[in-house]
């Protein structure tokens, strides 16, 4: 990978840091104390509810807007122009040139972060392969479905090959079979080293690819880890039950807050603190049982609790 003539450090080693990054409009906090260290080489799951700080976040680190107060960087160094022309970005709010022709727009893309005219058109036509979108290469971008517009954007964002992407909301409105595709090319690009910056709603996707994940609320960072330290912070509290035959759960089963049947099996919600053993024997004595799993809890359930946690907290 071309490196721009900087020098960025190796696989595994930080590559961007964010140090108490503040941002206020008037007298609303966007961004309130926000610290990062993210390796290279790794997918950063980037989470939040709307209006929580993660676009004013993105901003500062693409140096579209300036932080009131802290320090970004990247492979050691501040973001003047080199470090910048190291960064991928797809907004959520896509952007393309639609009288280009798609082949042209790749290329023309690419050559404004440094990549020489023949070098660009021999990466367009590589993406535009991969992408699926050959014969397309000489159509205007106009004249494509909306997801493939969003397809060659992506290709877009990769073509100079940056050392940093920042993908938001990457999947949205796409079907499953071109999600399918994306979710694999963002794994083949960070096994080639690029770092990458996955900001969305789509829990589930960020729970398939993330190696780490932080969430934002209120401007502050209140969860942040690898997957597995993160996991490990929230005690094991969904179960999933199954009995032979139709046997429902007996009544006031001991520290399950909530339960619900879903495809044949019961997902039960324990209390901080229940004892899942003394569940699993409550459950036997209903009948032969055919399923059960204590599972630690799904990113999504993550999400909501300590959303909830924190906000309960800024009121008391």
């Amino acid at each position: 990978m071309s490196d721009g003539g900087l020098s960025m450090p190796a696989v595994g080693e930080s590559l961007l840091t964010l140090s108490s990054i503040t941002k206020s409009y008037g007298e609303v906090k966007a961004v309130a104390g926000v610290d990062l260290d993210i390796t290279r080489g790794s997918i950063h799951g980037f989470l939040g509810p709307n209006g929580a700080g993660k676009t004013t976040t993105i901003r500062c680190i693409m140096n579209i807007i300036l932080p009131d107060s802290g320090e970004i960087l990247i492979g050691g160094q501040p973001l003047g122009t080199k470090v910048r022309d190291r960064i991928g970005y797809l907004p959520e709010e896509r952007g393309l040139y639609r009288k280009m022709k798609c082949r042209d727009q790749l290329a023309y893309l690419a050559q404004l972060k440094g990549v020489a005219r023949g070098e660009s058109l021999r990466r367009a036509d590589k993406w535009l392969d991969r992408m699926g979108l050959s014969e397309w290469g000489d159509r205007k971008v106009d004249t494509l479905s909306k997801g493939m517009q969003q397809k060659i954007q992506f290709a877009a964002v990769f073509i100079f090959e940056p050392d940093l992407v920042i993908l938001d909301e990457v999947f949205s409105g796409l079907d499953p079979l071109n999600i399918e595709l994306l979710r694999e090319m963002i794994l083949q690009e960070k096994e080639k080293g690029t770092t990458i910056i996955f900001s969305t709603h789509m829990l589930a996707e960020a729970e398939k690819i993330c190696d780490s994940i932080c969430l934002i609320e209120g401007g502050e960072v209140i969860v942040n880890g690898s997957l597995d330290e993160v996991r490990a912070g929230f005690p094991m509290r969904s179960v999933h039950v199954a009995w032979e035959g139709d046997v429902q759960p007996p009544e006031h089963l001991p520290g399950v807050t909530n339960q619900e049947f879903v495809q044949g099996v019961w997902h039960l919600m324990m209390a901080d603190g229940a004892d899942s053993g003394k569940l699993l024997s409550v459950l036997s004595e209903a009948g032969p049982l055919t399923l059960f799993s204590a599972n630690r809890p799904s990113l999504s359930e993550i999400f909501l609790e300590a959303v909830e946690r924190h906000r309960t907290e800024v009121r008391s």
